[in-house]
C-alpha cells in the first residue's frame, strides 16, 4: 500500500512539472528550437539563411510552449517578433478553420456532369452532321436542360479522340446499308504454275462484306466472257439493285452494259483515280492474294476455281472481320440466325479450312 501511494505522488508531481509554465516541456521546446537554429545556420549559404516552410511551421509550434521572456534569450538567428508572428498566424488559422462558415470556392467554370458529357458525345457519334448549336437545342428539347453551344464545343474538342473521323459515311457505305441491294465487282489476274494467265472476277456484297462468288476465265476476256462470268456468279443469288465498279475500260463493253440493262441492275462508278472510293472489293482482292493465291499453286482453270470456292467458304463462314464487330459475313447476312456455340478452353476441336490451309478452333 505505501508503494502505491508513493507511485501516485510521483505521478502527480511529474504531471505538475510538465504542465506548469516553466516545466520540462519548456526545456524540451527550447532545446529543439536551438537545434533547429543550428541546422539553419549550417546550411552554408552566402547570405543570411532563408527559412523554408517546414522551418516556419516548427518555430511557430515551439513558440506555443515558450514564454515571451524566454524567446528573447533563446532566439539567435530569429527575432522574437518573428516567432510571435508565426505563433499568432497559427492561432488565427486554427480559429478560422474551426468557426468560419465560408466555403472555399474554386475559380473557373463549373465542370460538366459526366452524364452530360457522355450524352453530347453519343449524340455526335450517332449524328455526325450535327453542329454545336443543334446538339444543345436537341438536349434542351428532350431533357429540358440548358447547355450552351460553347460548352458543347469544349466537350467535343476535349473528347475528339472518341469521335469517328470524317463527316459521315461514304456514299458507298450509305447505299450499302441495305442488305443485298449493292454489289461490287472487280477483276484481277493471276498466273498458274505453268505461268499461264487467268482472269478472275469477284463480286462482293457491300453491306455484309460477303463474297458472292468467283469466276475464272483463261486467257484474254471480252464482253461475252464478262457476261458469262457475272451470270455464273449471280446464279442462285438474288439480283441486286445496284452494281458498283471502277472506271476500268474492261467494264465499258457494249455487251456488259446491255447485260446489266436486261437484268435491270443500275451501275455505279467509283471516283476516277481514287481506289479508296472502292475500298471493300479492293481489300477482298488483296486478302485473296495474301491468304490464298500466294500460299499455294494451281494448275488449270478448274483447279483455280475449286480453290477459290474453298476460300470463299472460309471467308464467308469462318473469317471474322473487325469492321463487322468481330462477326463473319455469313453472320451479318443472317442476323436472326443463331451463332455457333462458344468453345471452352478445356474442350474444343480443330476445323480444317481451305483444304487444310488454315486450322481454326471450334466448339467440340
Amino acid at each position: 500500500m505505501p508503494e502505491a501511494i508513493e507511485l501516485l505522488i510521483h505521478f502527480f508531481v511529474s504531471a505538475i512539472k510538465l504542465l506548469k509554465p516553466g516545466g520540462v516541456k519548456v526545456v524540451m521546446a527550447e532545446s529543439i528550437a536551438m537545434k533547429q537554429q543550428l541546422i539553419v545556420m549550417n546550411r552554408g549559404r552566402k547570405r543570411s539563411p532563408a527559412l523554408t516552410a517546414p522551418d516556419r511551421f516548427l518555430f511557430g509550434i515551439l513558440a506555443l510552449f515558450i514564454g515571451g521572456s524566454r524567446l528573447k534569450k533563446i532566439a539567435v538567428i530569429i527575432k522574437p517578433t518573428t516567432l510571435l508572428a508565426f505563433q499568432k498566424s497559427l492561432v488565427n488559422r486554427k480559429y478560422s478553420r474551426l468557426y468560419s462558415n465560408n466555403i472555399r470556392s474554386i475559380s473557373g467554370r463549373k465542370p460538366q456532369d459526366q452524364a452530360m458529357i457522355y450524352l453530347v458525345i453519343e449524340i455526335k457519334k450517332r449524328n455526325p452532321s450535327f453542329g454545336y448549336g443543334r446538339i444543345s437545342m436537341q438536349i434542351f428539347k428532350t431533357f429540358g436542360t440548358t447547355i450552351s453551344r460553347f460548352a458543347v464545343g469544349r466537350i467535343l474538342r476535349k473528347n475528339k479522340h472518341k469521335l469517328p473521323s470524317g463527316n459521315g459515311p461514304s456514299w458507298l457505305t450509305f447505299i450499302g446499308h441495305v442488305k443485298d441491294s449493292l454489289w461490287s465487282v472487280d477483276l484481277f489476274r493471276c498466273e498458274s504454275i505453268t505461268l499461264k494467265s487467268y482472269w478472275v472476277m469477284v463480286v462482293l456484297d457491300q453491306y455484309t462484306r460477303r463474297i458472292i462468288g468467283f469466276a475464272v476465265n483463261a486467257g484474254d476476256c471480252d464482253g461475252i466472257a464478262y457476261c458469262r462470268m457475272f451470270n455464273q456468279i449471280k446464279s442462285g443469288n438474288p439480283v441486286p439493285d445496284y452494281l458498283s465498279s471502277d472506271n476500268d475500260p474492261l467494264f465499258l463493253f457494249y455487251r456488259w452494259k446491255a447485260n446489266l440493262r436486261i437484268l435491270e441492275i443500275g451501275e455505279l462508278k467509283s471516283v476516277p483515280g481514287t481506289p479508296t472510293s472502292h475500298p471493300f472489293i479492293e481489300r477482298v482482292i488483296g486478302t485473296t492474294r495474301r491468304e490464298c493465291l500466294d500460299r499455294l499453286f494451281f494448275f488449270n482453270e478448274l483447279d483455280l476455281q475449286r480453290k477459290l470456292n474453298n476460300f470463299q467458304v472460309y471467308y464467308n463462314e469462318d473469317r471474322v472481320h473487325s469492321s463487322l464487330n468481330l462477326k463473319t459475313p455469313k453472320a451479318m447476312a443472317n442476323e436472326n440466325s443463331t451463332s455457333k456455340g462458344i468453345a471452352l478452353i478445356e474442350g474444343y476441336r480443330w476445323n480444317s479450312c481451305c483444304g487444310g490451309l488454315y486450322q481454326l478452333p471450334v466448339a467440340a
